[in-house]
This record gives C-alpha cells, sequence and structure tokens, in this order.
C-alpha cells in the first residue's frame, strides 16, 4: 500500500468545505514546503515511518492538525487527538493507558498546547520521556513562552507560516474544480478577481479561504448549465475584514516591537503602519503611548529635548479628547519622534550609573552636599563649603573640589553626549565647563 494511501477524512457532503477539502497526502499539502518539500525533515520522517516529539507552531488554519494526521497514518501509529482547552489531567490520563494497551505506537497530537498548565505538562513529560507517546503539539502562541524547557527539550519546534496569495489560489482553485470532494460537480464559473479578493481576505489561512468560498458560492446564479460566482456578492460575504489578535499573545509584542524599532531607525511611514495595525488589532492606543514615553527618553534623549513633553501632551491630548481625535495626537508624537535626531547617550548613561552603584555598596555622599536641617547636623560639617551655584561666576561652580562626587571613589564620566541635534550642543557646554574646571585646579 502507498504510504500515503488514505481514506478521506470527511463525513459526507454535509461537512464543511474547509474539512473535505483537507489534504489526503503529503503530495496535496499546499504551504510549508521548507517542511514538507523533498528531503525536507518532516517529508523524510513520513518516508521513513519514524516521527519524533514536535511542536508545530503556526497562526490558524495553515496545516497543523492535517500534519498531524499525515504524519500519524505514515509512521502507522494510532493518532490521539486532545484539545488543552478541553483536556485536564485526567483526560491525559486516559490517553496514557489506551497507549499502555496498544501494541502499536501512539502519537499524541495536542491542540493548543500553550493552554496546558504546569501540572498537566508535567503529567505528560515522562511518557513522551519514555517513548511511550510520540508527541505533536500545535500551538499559535511561542512555545518559548508557554511550553515549560523540560517538555520544550523534548520536543522539536517547527514553524509553520502563512500561506501566500498564491498558495491560497491554489487551495481555493482545487475546492472549485474538484468533483468528489469539493466543488467541482456545481461547475461553477467565476468572476475575474474573485479569488484574488478571497484570498487577499483570508490573510493566509487556508480555513478561513475555503469558508468564504463555500458562503460565497451559496450567492451563484445559474446561467444555462453551470453557475456562475460575481465579484459583486464578495462584499457581504467577507464583510468588515476584522483582523484581532490575542492581547496576550506575539503578534501583541511583535506590533509595539515593529513600531518602537521603525521610530528608533527614524522611518515614520513603517512607525504609522504599526501603529495603526496595532489599534485596528484591538489594541489599546494608550500601550502606544506609553511606549513612545519610553522611546522618547531611551532613542531620543537630548538630541531632541522637545520629545518627551510632546509625548506626555499627546497623552495628555488623547485622554481630553477621547479616542477618534486622540489617535492623531499620538500619531502626531511618533512621527516626531521618528523624524527627531537619534541619541541613546542617556539609557547608555543610566545603565552604566546603575552598573557603578552596584559595585559600591559603601558610597556615601560628600559632607558639603548633605542637608543640615538640625544643629547637630550642622555641628559635625553637614552643608559646610557647599557653592550655591547661582551665586558662581556663570552659573557653575568650577574646579574638582567641588565635583560632587563621593570622596574616595574615582570620578567617572557616565553621561557622553553625542554630535547629534541639541545634544551636540550639551557637549558644547559641558567642555567648556571642563575648561573652567581645569582653570579653577591650575588657578594660585
Amino acid at each position: 500500500m502507498d504510504l500515503f494511501d488514505r481514506q478521506p477524512l470527511t463525513t459526507g457532503e454535509d461537512a464543511p468545505l474547509a474539512y473535505r477539502m483537507r489534504p489526503l497526502t503529503l503530495d496535496d499539502y499546499v504551504g510549508q514546503q521548507a517542511l514538507v518539500g523533498p528531503s525536507k525533515p518532516l517529508r523524510r520522517m513520513a518516508e521513513s515511518g519514524v516521527v519524533r516529539s514536535m511542536i508545530l507552531w503556526g497562526p490558524p488554519g495553515v496545516g497543523k492538525t492535517t500534519l498531524a494526521e499525515l504524519l500519524a497514518h505514515a509512521s502507522g501509529a494510532h493518532l490521539e487527538h486532545l484539545s488543552a482547552v478541553m483536556a485536564g489531567v485526567k483526560e491525559l490520563r486516559l490517553a496514557v493507558e489506551r497507549a499502555q494497551q496498544r501494541t502499536s505506537p501512539t502519537l499524541l497530537f495536542l491542540d493548543e498546547i500553550h493552554r496546558l498548565n504546569k501540572s498537566q505538562q508535567d503529567a505528560l513529560l515522562p511518557h513522551v520521556e519514555s517513548g511511550l507517546l510520540t508527541l505533536i503539539g500545535a500551538t499559535t502562541e511561542n512555545p518559548s513562552f508557554e511550553v515549560n524547557s523540560a517538555l520544550l527539550s523534548r520536543a522539536r519546534v517547527y514553524v509553520l507560516k502563512p500561506l501566500t496569495h498564491d498558495e491560497l489560489i491554489q487551495v481555493l482553485y482545487r475546492a472549485l474544480t474538484d468533483p468528489q470532494r469539493g466543488l467541482g460537480e456545481r461547475r461553477i464559473d467565476v468572476e475575474d478577481g474573485v479569488l484574488d479578493a478571497l484570498a487577499h481576505a483570508s490573510a493566509g489561512d487556508a480555513r478561513r479561504a475555503l469558508g468564504l468560498l463555500e458562503t460565497a458560492c451559496d450567492f451563484t446564479e445559474q446561467h444555462s448549465e453551470r453557475e456562475v460566482l460575481h465579484k459583486a456578492v464578495l462584499a457581504d460575504v467577507v464583510g468588515h475584514q476584522s483582523s484581532a489578535f490575542d492581547k496576550q499573545g506575539d503578534a501583541y509584542y511583535d506590533l509595539l516591537s515593529a513600531l518602537h524599532k521603525s521610530i528608533r531607525s527614524s522611518r515614520p511611514d513603517a512607525a504609522l503602519l504599526y501603529m495603526a495595525r496595532f489599534i485596528q488589532g484591538g489594541g489599546d492606543p494608550l500601550d502606544i503611548v506609553r511606549r513612545l514615553t519610553a522611546i522618547a527618553s531611551e532613542d531620543v534623549g537630548n538630541a531632541d529635548p522637545r520629545a518627551l513633553p510632546l509625548v506626555i501632551a499627546a497623552w495628555d491630548a488623547y485622554l481630553r479628547l477621547g479616542d477618534y481625535e486622540g489617535q492623531r495626537a499620538i500619531a502626531h508624537a511618533a512621527i516626531h519622534l521618528a523624524a527627531a535626531p537619534k541619541s541613546n547617550r542617556i539609557d547608555r548613561a543610566w545603565k552604566a550609573a546603575q552598573q557603578y552603584v552596584q559595585q559600591q555598596p559603601q558610597l556615601e555622599v560628600p559632607s558639603y552636599l548633605r542637608n543640615a536641617p538640625t544643629k547637630l547636623m550642622e555641628e559635625l560639617g553637614h552643608g559646610e563649603g557647599y557653592r550655591y551655584a547661582h551665586n558662581e561666576a556663570h552659573g557653575y561652580p568650577a574646579g574638582s573640589a567641588h565635583d560632587c562626587w563621593p570622596d574616595g571613589l574615582a570620578k567617572t564620566r557616565f553621561y557622553e553626549p553625542s554630535s547629534f541635534g541639541q545634544e551636540k550642543r550639551f557637549a558644547e557646554i559641558m567642555a567648556w565647563r571642563e575648561q573652567r574646571d581645569q582653570e579653577e585646579d591650575q588657578a594660585p
């Protein structure tokens, strides 16, 4: 028997089109050619019949479940299919007991594995380790955050990508023309642009693409012996394209990261793109303005001292104006940050100061900088020798004797201004002050 010869996965004509059209062999599988193409890892597993524990990480509708079924069939293993949303320790224990009673190997497909809690993962671990179960976990979330390290170390992670536009067209065309499992018997003609529009609306999700096609084909018109699917009906079928994401998932933080890095790279258009996508997907605009506040100091800093107050003003404007008008204020701040000169010298100076202080646990404030609210403290010399800057020439108490540095510690430079924007002027001022220090120290 051919390695991939198997019965259709359908339960009948009434099954959804996406279910009926699930690939029966790896040769039918569309997408993920880096994993299932010739000589690629999952195809080699199927051809050898030896399947190793793995985690399939990818968005919905890219074929994670189908891959598990094809690999189970290829290896001759019995497939146990559990969803982590519904399965607890009890269900996992029953699956283990059934595996112990079989003479053939058991492949456990665990959908949404990221939803297993630690105790459930711990219950599974020894049986994966012993080889009683070959685990194929499926997840839409980063497994390095959601799966414990012990289980993760025993499973190879394979990343599945959204289907490309051309791959979705291939999936749709196959469903239209397949007379046994698809819609081929209906002899449907589609207007130009229909498949393109459906593929675009599906955002890389084959299951969604087939669902949209099936719904659209409920609105065909009969022309002689053929049906015609007009593009005009797609507006009602596709409707508003929601592209929401899980606010605890990778996409949420990836978009914030992309926004941050676009601003740091001085790309205002890219920053607006990711900001718009974040908000359109249901992200809170206040999360953006919080990130912009951090960027103002971390990446712009004193190269443009206006940046931080501008972001705070945008924050205030959003709260005062409401969401619609307030979003424009946040975009205003984002564009300013992206266009502004960049300097990370504040961030570097702050981290250097923190590291230095960790290494100096006995650091003490010089007596002339200490407060003297009582007579006793005055008698101890607190505040003695302090020079009030506003009474000094040029408003600067020059000289190393008044450098405000702790006694006995070598002076260290944390803040080194850049040559960008306003910070260039800061560098000139600091250089002038250093010159005044040298003159004061050398004066007789």
